[in-house]
């Protein structure tokens, strides 16, 4: 079971604890448990996998012509920089000054700065943010990983990438009628009202929930995620924000060294474990900063969302792309 917090508007995001082993959800390595996918990947043993910390490329597959001609925009030919954003209380979070100057930073350097929405909203949630903070600056990312790391969609179109998406649902195919008779008329669960792909997305009453279900859903072949004392999510076994975004690097033929990870909460945990360099914003909750001592690529800023993002990317080494964003930043 994975177990986060997810308070009111917050991403659904997987990614605190799995009881069993993360694997890769697409790629040549679909299927690979993650510890094992790390040590290919880094060319070492696990602990500090990303290149900035570890040294070696995350990835040497070749460029997929199959994912790439299912973009409607362009990738940056030799992105400088890969910035993986969560974005309730991280892209969206800090103060509106700072929001703004990053927003305007991302458009400015779409040509060299690769940007990846990694979020547990669906892609209609997607949409209507961008519509709603198009006012303040915010503009579509290149890619988006929504739906709990369930899936993989252009910035641009918001269609989903069959490439990426169709492993991820052949491993759902089944599972919601598989899960139907546990979870029909269980005490203390009622449906999100939400659109959820590849991933079903409950209410849960923490006083009358009995727990002893999660065992006998995840006994079926999926990962349960309870989170915010409210919210329980069934997806997927083995899918999350870090093993989707590993995979999706991996098709991208992007150097681990240039990637930088940004969250705020437990939800962000499976994005931080991959070992490439993270970012966790001074608002993240207490429950995911006790976990820093085992995230050694990970850095606690002390500004709030956007600001945070800003900061961590001096300390992981990419002040020389940040130009005016140096501007009035507050000393660490």
């Amino acid at each position: 079971m994975i177990d986060a917090d997810q308070p009111g508007t917050r991403d659904h995001q997987g990614g605190a604890e799995q009881a069993g082993p993360v694997t890769a959800g697409f790629g040549k390595e679909a299927g690979q448990p993650l510890v094992a996918k790390l040590i290919t990947l880094a060319g070492g043993a696990p602990g500090c996998t990303g290149v900035r910390c570890g040294g070696a490329p995350v990835m040497a597959e070749p460029h997929e012509p199959s994912f790439h001609q299912h973009l409607a925009g362009e990738l940056p030919d030799d992105p400088q920089l890969v910035l993986v954003t969560d974005l309730d209380g991280t892209l969206l979070g800090g103060p509106p000054l700072w929001r703004q100057r990053l927003y305007g930073w991302l458009q400015q350097e779409r040509h060299r700065v690769l940007h990846v929405f990694c979020t547990g909203r669906d892609l209609r949630s997607v949409a209507g943010l961008l519509a709603q903070d198009a006012s303040h600056g915010l503009q579509a990312p290149h890619l988006v990983i929504g739906d709990v790391g369930c899936t993989v969609a252009c910035g641009v179109s918001l269609e989903p990438v069959p490439p990426a998406v169709d492993p991820i649902e052949a491993r759902w195919a089944g599972m919601p009628e598989r899960v139907a008779g546990l979870l029909a008329g269980a005490p203390g669960l009622s449906p999100q009202p939400i659109s959820a792909d590849r991933r079903l997305a409950y209410y849960y009453d923490p006083e009358t929930f009995d727990h002893g279900l999660i065992p006998r859903l995840e006994a079926q072949g999926v990962d349960c995620l309870l989170s915010d004392q409210k919210y329980l999510d069934v997806l997927p076994a083995g899918v999350n924000k870090g093993s989707t975004l590993l995979d999706l690097l991996q098709v991208l033929q992007v150097p681990g060294e240039r990637v930088v990870t940004a969250g705020d909460t437990l939800n962000d945990l499976a994005m931080f474990q991959t070992g490439l360099a993270g970012v966790m914003v001074g608002n993240a909750e207490m429950a995911l900063q006790q976990r820093l001592p085992e995230l050694p690529c990970t850095y606690l800023a002390r500004g709030h969302g956007c600001l945070g993002i800003v900061e961590g990317l001096v300390h992981h080494g990419f002040a020389h792309l940040l130009g005016t964003l140096l501007d009035d930043l507050p000393p660490t």
